[in-house]
């Protein structure tokens, strides 16, 4: 069998369009799509929540040539080529390695996006938007009737499954989860706790949030689970791993780098 050879113009064209690049509002440092151009073709993928060293090392392990990644290189703005910087950029041009970011097109995406495939975990099905940044809503919401820990259950798994921890507030025992928000990532602020009451959210889901959200969530009786925000955007990366195979033929690995954050 000849093994897959897929050039990177057609896979970013390919991803640009299915998760709607161009439309999707972002933070500046984001630069969602190639970040890296490559010589290629690529041959093997690797996906990882974080651009860094050790993701870049454990692509070049895997043999891979293109990194799928969801925080990118660039958050810091234009910064000089030096310290670790530039090891990031010689290992990746060393060994011919494209990189592809995609920030909040691929947090919010329906079927591949962090927040929906983070709720379906958890059982729970998505019924609206929820966390509004930039007219978009980046998160989900939705109605149950499950005992809110039987959800701190399963996200303590989760966290545990990839280096991190689970955190609650305002979880009382025979509590019940009604209507829910997740918002992965640092999803807890002012903000988003101000539409979670709104919305008549009772549990609140997010990787993580400053610790004024730990005292003011159970004041307005919302109870907020932070799973960690590496373990709560571990979803998206590995789905398109799984999409590349599916429409190219691409082989994939995962590459874990727990922050345990």
């Amino acid at each position: 069998m000849t093994a897959p050879s897929v050039p990177l113009e057609r896979i970013s064209a390919h991803l640009d369009a299915l998760l709607a690049t161009a439309t999707v509002p972002d933070y500046p440092g984001a630069l969602n799509g190639v970040q890296v151009e490559h010589a290629g073709p690529v041959t093997r993928c690797a996906v990882a929540v974080d651009a860094s060293l050790r993701t870049i090392e454990g692509a070049v392990a895997d043999g891979a040539n293109l990194l799928i990644v969801h925080h990118g290189l660039f958050w810091g703005g234009a910064q000089p080529v030096t310290g670790r910087v530039y090891r990031r950029m010689r290992t990746l041009m060393q060994h011919d390695v494209a990189v592809y970011s995609s920030h909040l097109p691929l947090d919010l995406h329906p079927t591949l996006g962090n927040n929906h495939l983070l709720a379906r975990a958890l059982g729970l099905v998505p019924a609206g938007g929820f966390a509004r940044s930039q007219g978009i809503h980046v998160g989900v919401l939705g109605d149950a009737d499950v005992e809110t820990a039987t959800l701190v259950t399963a996200l303590h798994a989760i966290a545990r499954e990839h280096g991190g921890s689970l955190t609650s507030v305002g979880v009382q025992p025979g509590r019940r989860t009604r209507r829910w928000a997740v918002c992965t990532g640092a999803g807890a602020s002012s903000d988003t706790l101000r539409e979670a009451a709104a919305a008549g959210v009772d549990t609140l889901i997010v990787g993580e949030g400053p610790h004024h959200t730990g005292v003011d969530g159970p004041e307005l009786g919302i109870a907020i689970l932070y799973a960690g925000h590496y373990a709560t955007e571990t979803f998206g990366v590995r789905a398109l791993g799984a999409e590349l195979e599916r429409a190219f033929g691409l082989p994939w690995s995962w590459i874990a780098a727990p922050t345990g954050l």
